[in-house]
C-alpha cells in the first residue's frame, strides 16, 4: 500500500459550539474515531486552533478555525485506472471502476478519482459533476470548462425533479439483485431521507418523511441465483437505487448495508448500544461488494445542446462466478441522437 503526504481537516467554528472543549468537539463530531484517540492526537500536537497548538484547557469561541494535521498514512489498494470514453474540450465522460472512490474521505486521499484526474490532467483538471458510490462502476461526467460546470450541474440537479416527458439527462443502470418472484416490471417511489448513524452522525434509506424518489425497474434476465434488472431513475436521491430494490425486498446481491425494507444494518444498533460495543463493525456506504454499474447517461452537450449518449460496458460479473453471464459489450458515445 502506498503512502500518502497525510491532510489537514478544518472545521470553522459556529456559536453552536461556543465554550464546547475540543477534545469533546472532536469526540461527539467524529465518532469514527474514540475519545481516547482524539485525546492521543490532541496530546500529539496534532489539533491546532487559529495557527497555533491546542490544549486540553481551550474552550471553543466562534469564528476560530480547528484543524486536524494528520500524519502520512498508507491507503487501501483501490483499481486507479479508467477508461475514457468520450473527451472534448467541455467534457470528459469516462468508465468509473468498482470500488475507486470518486472524492477524498475516510482513509482515501490519493486513491481517488479526482486525484487520478489531477495527475493525468494537471491544473486545472476535469471536475466531477455527479458521483457514483465507490462500488457501483459505470459512467461519470466531468466538466472541462466553466460553461460546462454550469450546464451540466443544471441538468443533473433538474433531474432530481418529478419525471417529465421533456427530460434532457436519462440515467440507466444496470444491477444484480436476489432472486424471487417479482414482476417484470415495477415502480418503486418511497421517499429518502436522513437517519442516524452511530458513527456518522447520519446516512439515507427509505423514510416516510424522506424526498421524493421514483425508480423504474424492468428484469433483463433471471438466473438461479441472481436476477439481472435494469433501472431508470428520474431522481437523484443518495444511493437511491440500493435503498429502492430493498425498500421493495429485492436488496442488490451482498449489498452490505442496504436489507430487505432500505434500512441500513447499522440501525439495528442505537447510539447507546453501540457505545456498549464499540469494537463491532458496522456497515458504511462505502463499503463494496454489491452489483451496481451506471450503465447509460444521456444529457445535452453544454455548449452546442446537441443530445449525447454515453455507454459503459458492464463489467464481467458472470464468468467464473457462477452468477449471470452477463454480456459486457463495448463503451460508446453517440452525438446527436
Amino acid at each position: 500500500m502506498a503512502t500518502n503526504q497525510g491532510w489537514i481537516y478544518r472545521d470553522r467554528i459556529t456559536s453552536s459550539s461556543q465554550g464546547v472543549a475540543i477534545l469533546d468537539f472532536y469526540a461527539e463530531r467524529y465518532r469514527h474515531s474514540s475519545r481516547s484517540d482524539w485525546q492521543a492526537r490532541l496530546e500529539a500536537g496534532q489539533i491546532w486552533v487559529d495557527h497555533r497548538p491546542a490544549t486540553a484547557q481551550d474552550r471553543l469561541q466562534a469564528g476560530q478555525v480547528l484543524a486536524y494535521h494528520r500524519p502520512a498514512w498508507q491507503e487501501p489498494p483501490v483499481p486507479l485506472d479508467f477508461q475514457v470514453i468520450y473527451e472534448d474540450g467541455d467534457l470528459l465522460a469516462i468508465a468509473k471502476p468498482p470500488g475507486l472512490p470518486v472524492l477524498p474521505g475516510g482513509n482515501f486521499l490519493t486513491h481517488t478519482l479526482l486525484y487520478q484526474l489531477q495527475q493525468r490532467y494537471g491544473n486545472p483538471a476535469p471536475i466531477p459533476v455527479h458521483r457514483l458510490g465507490r462500488g457501483t462502476s459505470g459512467v461519470m461526467v466531468m466538466a472541462r470548462s466553466t460553461q460546462a460546470r454550469a450546464g451540466l450541474s443544471h441538468q443533473f440537479r433538474h433531474s432530481s425533479l418529478a419525471p417529465t416527458a421533456g427530460a434532457r439527462l436519462g440515467k440507466i443502470y444496470r444491477a444484480l439483485i436476489t432472486p424471487g418472484d417479482y414482476p417484470d416490471q415495477f415502480t418503486v417511489t418511497t421517499p429518502i431521507g436522513k437517519q442516524a448513524h452511530p458513527t456518522l452522525g447520519h446516512l439515507y434509506a427509505a423514510s416516510p418523511t424522506g424526498k421524493p424518489a421514483h425508480s423504474q425497474v424492468q428484469v433483463l434476465q433471471r438466473g438461479p441465483t441472481a436476477t439481472l434488472v435494469e433501472v431508470a431513475i428520474t431522481t437523484g436521491r443518495p444511493h437511491q437505487i440500493r435503498i429502492h430494490l430493498a425498500a421493495a425486498g429485492y436488496p442488490l446481491l451482498a449489498d452490505p448495508l442496504y436489507g430487505p425494507g432500505g434500512i441500513p444494518a447499522s440501525r439495528l444498533q442505537t447510539p447507546r448500544e453501540f457505545a456498549l460495543s464499540p469494537f463491532q463493525t458496522l456497515a458504511v456506504p462505502g463499503d463494496t461488494g454489491y452489483y451496481l454499474h451506471a450503465y447509460r447517461l444521456r444529457f445535452h452537450h453544454p455548449r452546442h445542446q446537441q443530445p449525447l449518449e454515453v455507454i459503459a460496458p458492464l463489467p464481467d460479473w458472470g464468468q467464473g462466478s457462477g452468477l449471470l453471464a452477463c454480456s459486457a459489450g463495448a463503451a460508446s458515445a453517440i452525438m446527436g441522437l
